[in-house]
């Protein structure tokens, strides 16, 4: 595949993949403690937060943009097989809200690599705790994601 290609299929799950973080994470402008205590701002970014801070509308578009790029540079330094855009936005969505590292040594990377695609896609609705709580947010999230992940 071509880089130009490469680029373009990207962009596409990027796309993809803002729609389903912003939804899910929703748009807080002011900083506050997420669900475990981590100072979260805008949808759902951690880095470099400190409580009583703000950022405009146009400064969490841009930091989303920014930061899911990175995440689905990430995503695609892992993953060895091919994905389709629906499967490549599901992933970024759920390194996004797990972290890079959680999502490396995850047994879903292994089945995915190992080209069990099926039982990768099964993995994510096991990712629903936060500090041994089940959260309602996270079933849904994953649910949605595990539906565009099983799309071939």
């Amino acid at each position: 595949m071509s880089i130009k290609s490469r680029l373009i299929g990207s962009s596409v799950s990027i796309a993809l993949a803002t729609g389903l973080v912003a939804n899910f994470e929703g748009l807080r402008q002011y900083a506050y403690l997420d669900p475990v205590g981590i100072p979260t701002i805008c949808y759902g970014s951690t880095s470099r937060v400190h409580l009583g801070q703000y950022k405009s509308k146009e400064e969490c578009q841009k930091l989303l943009e920014t930061e899911l790029k990175i995440y689905a540079d990430a995503v695609h330094k892992v993953v060895k097989v091919p994905m389709a855009h629906p499967r490549e936005a599901a992933l970024i969505s759920f390194t996004y809200n797990v972290g890079i590292e959680n999502f490396r040594r995850s047994t879903l990377l292994k089945k995915l690599n190992a080209g069990d695609t099926i039982g990768a896609c099964n993995e994510l609705p096991k990712w629903v705790y936060a500090r041994g709580v089940k959260l309602p947010g996270l079933v849904k999230r994953r649910e949605k994601e595990r539906e565009l992940c099983l799309i071939f």
